[in-house]
């Protein structure tokens, strides 16, 4: 079975690696929060019937043990080498039988040898939890096609990743659907997902493609399935708290947080503080974000006295609020942000009908139920919020408990009526207060980002006006590019801007190769307005960079470092699934990983006319594309 490996951006740095079977494996989820009661350890999961493992209600759980489905046929398409070098996984492996059985999940290796596990042995298992879609309560979701198979830890760089499998058969959370994943939405996440870590955005990440290619997986036709083997520091969600909330169940919520707190971040002592003053919060830097040690929480301060789980609904907020910043600074939109769609450890995850922008339009959403635009471009950052109040309402109680927070009484009965106003108060005093901050963080990390991708070193308060937004306005009445203007602003010199005719004729790079829409205006007066705008730019430009030769080649470096010559746009996409799955190609997947694992280069050395038209216009009637929430 032949797999394409992919080179991306890691660590040159030598490092021990392992077969999957030697990686060193944990399953402290499992270990340390409630199982299905049903299935309550692996032994009982094991000996079930498999066909009994499928939908219904699970209350007081985090998960349920269960095992993936077998597949007799199927073939490895891709791995990620990014992904096996932060695995700690040995490239020489990935052709064995061991590697290919164990992603496609016919082989759970943790029992290996063994006919039944152990009551603590490492087994599968799916997550359980609930989620608003549409702003609308759905009541308990899960882990309907995803799989967990053990945690492991990249022993060089101590990072712990839990691996799983998408499209591995039915569990109790699987509702009316059949557990399985089509390729056509299994390549899209293959590729989005490491193409997003590879631009720096916070994201899940993939491992590795397996088609089974009989099993026929009925969406809006029949389509051969596929799996995805995936992996994250966490794959909690704010919907997990709100299944819990929903039931009531204040005992659940509490060791969720403890968990979060504990293992998936650092530990209690390195959540931050509160963002004190407007002094405070304005000294904030735009050019390095929010700097974390200065935001650490102590018991003797003040502050303290709103408790560790106001700290940790801070951190949760802090890191979607960076992750939503750079999908607004790089045109990415996920499609549907549920609240089972959205990371605690504040991660792109779940891809559906996502996109990155083709020509700028704030009100753009790539997914076509989205009928409401509820999930467009322009929204993005106030769904994530909206989203993020949702979970300050399940952590509305252990906030809102301030310093009670460990009475036994509290813990267990709940709120008393003498101090329930108290509670309240301060609980929507923090969320209030917090939602303040996520707006700091994320505008801090969206200047930040911007500034970068305008090649400049420092930002001023007039940017915003004069540079940002001024820009946005004219892509958008230009119906222009979103990306490529910022990688074609990367290449222009200082000389090249000294006129306004020499601006005018510049603004043409910028255009489409066809013109512009007959529904913008005359030429002239675009070339006019983009040329203004490039006089802005220029002047700042020489404020922040030396005019020397020297001063542009280091400029034209640090724009080409975090400006990207290729994105997964739609249309690409769309032709590599139509490749790969109706005529057959095999090496395609692998070039355009290659591409996507090391997004700002110039070439990538497989067909340089292949790769410019990648790189180059979108076609005319292929822009702004929208599809289904199972692509």
């Amino acid at each position: 079975m032949a797999s394409h490996l992919s080179n991306g951006h890691v660590n040159g740095d030598s490092q021990k690696t392992f077969s999957l079977a030697d990686l060193p494996k944990s399953n402290n989820f499992t270990q340390k929060l409630p199982p299905d009661p049903e299935y309550p350890t692996p032994a009982v999961s094991h000996k079930a019937d498999r066909g009994k493992l499928g939908p219904r209600l699970v209350r007081s759980a985090a998960y349920t043990f269960v095992r993936p489905v077998s597949f007799e046929k199927k073939e490895l398409l891709g791995v990620s080498k990014a992904a096996l070098r932060d695995l700690a996984i040995d490239n020489a492996t990935v052709n064995t039988h061991e590697f290919v059985e164990t992603v496609s999940g016919n082989k759970i290796i943790t029992m290996e040898g063994k006919e039944q596990p152990n009551d603590n042995d490492i087994y599968p298992w799916a997550q359980c939890y609930g989620g608003f879609q549409f702003g609308q309560w759905a009541g308990q979701l899960g882990d309907g096609r995803a799989i967990s198979l053990f945690e492991t830890t990249n022993p060089t760089t101590g990072t712990r990743y839990e691996l799983q499998l998408k499209g591995a058969g039915k569990t109790p959370y699987s509702r009316f659907a059949d557990g399985r994943a089509v390729l056509r939405s299994s390549i899209r996440e293959f590729v989005v997902s490491e193409s997003l870590h590879a631009l720096g955005i916070p994201s899940t990440r993939a491992l590795s493609l397996t088609l089974a290619p009989e099993a026929r997986v009925r969406r809006e036709m029949t389509e051969p399935g596929a799996i995805v083997a995936r992996f994250a520091q966490s794959w909690l969600r704010l919907g997990t708290f709100d299944l819990a909330r929903s039931r009531g169940d204040r005992d659940l919520i509490r060791k969720l947080a403890d968990y979060v707190a504990e293992e998936v971040f650092p530990g209690w002592e390195a959540l931050p503080a509160k963002l004190a003053s407007p002094e405070e919060k304005d000294s904030i830097n735009p050019a390095r974000g929010v700097p974390k040690d200065e935001l650490q929480g102590s018991e003797d301060k003040p502050e303290a006295q709103e408790n560790r789980y106001t700290r940790l609904y801070r951190e949760i907020v802090r890191r979607n609020a960076k992750t939503v910043a750079y999908w607004q600074a790089y045109g990415f939109m996920n499609g549907v942000l549920n609240t089972d769609n959205t990371s605690i450890f504040g991660l792109s995850i779940d891809f559906g009908p996502f996109a990155f922008m083709d020509n700028f339009d704030p009100s753009y959403t790539p997914n076509h139920d989205d009928h409401m635009l509820r999930y467009s471009y322009k929204n993005q950052p106030t769904i994530i919020w909206w989203n993020l109040v949702r979970l300050g309402e399940s952590f509305g109680e252990l906030i809102g408990a301030g310093p009670r927070v460990d009475e036994d009484a509290f813990k267990k009965e709940g709120v008393k009526d003498d101090y329930m106003d108290e509670v309240v108060k301060r609980a929507e005093s923090t969320i209030q207060s917090t939602g303040e901050e996520y707006q700091t963080v994320f505008l801090a990390e969206y200047k930040r980002l911007m500034t970068a991708r305008l090649g400049l070193k420092s930002f001023k308060d007039s940017d915003f006006e004069e540079l940002y937004s001024e820009l946005l306005d004219t892509l958008e009445a230009l119906e222009l590019d979103f990306n490529h203007f910022f990688r074609r602003l990367s290449f222009i010199t200082i000389e090249e801007l000294d006129t306004e005719d020499k601006r005018k004729d510049v603004a043409g790079r910028f255009f489409h190769h066809e013109g512009l829409s007959g529904l913008v205006g005359s030429e002239a007066d675009a070339r006019a307005r983009m040329g203004t705008w490039l006089g802005k730019w220029v002047e700042r430009v020489k404020e922040d960079w030396p005019t020397s030769t020297e001063g542009t080649e280091e400029r034209f470096a640090a724009m080409k470092a975090v400006n990207p010559k290729f994105v997964p746009r739609s249309w690409i996409l769309d032709e590599l699934i139509n490749r790969v799955e109706k005529q057959g190609e095999r090496e395609i997947l692998g070039h355009v990983m290659e591409m996507a694992l090391n997004p700002f280069n110039e070439e990538w050395g497989w067909n340089k006319e292949e790769e410019e038209r990648f790189c180059g216009d979108v076609p005319k009637f292929q822009r702004a594309m929208q599809c289904s929430c199972s692509s």
